[in-house]
């Protein structure tokens, strides 16, 4: 045989191979997403916190923090879960504003923060926060 066809041939069957992986929409591999944990992508301040986790819920209108984690997981935005629930949107931001406020209070006096770095950040919040909530970052 010809190298040139040779390894026409051979590159036509490695692009075949490939690009049929590629464009297929099931894998041997991929491991189902139910299977898939939320106990470790919770976060450490609602174990710290339980009270200004509750209170979160409450504002939100659920019951548990999996039914905000399986909303968010499902594309929705902590704004449309408030909706749903007719609950006050200004409210879940101004929480989150004095939580953050808080942890950055918390990193200044531990000297993790500049002064002009917390002023800076804490200057930053509620644009970061209400975009958060609303789904837009």
């Amino acid at each position: 045989m010809d190298p040139k066809r040779f390894i026409l041939v051979g590159t036509l069957a490695f692009a075949v191979s490939v690009g049929s992986n590629i464009w297929s929409s099931n894998t041997s591999s991929a491991a189902p997403l139910k299977s898939i944990s939320t106990s470790k992508i919770k976060s450490s301040s609602s174990a710290s916190n339980p009270a200004a986790d509750a209170q979160f819920q409450k504002l939100l209108g659920v019951s548990s923090d999996d039914e905000i984690y399986d909303a968010l997981y499902q594309g929705y935005s902590l704004a449309d879960i408030a909706a749903a629930n007719d609950a006050d949107i200004q409210e879940i931001i101004h929480l989150q504003i004095a939580e953050m406020t808080n942890q950055l209070d918390a990193r200044l006096k531990q000297g993790n923060l500049t002064p002009s770095a917390y002023r800076a950040q804490k200057q930053e919040l509620p644009e970061i926060i209400t975009k958060s909530v609303h789904g837009l970052l």
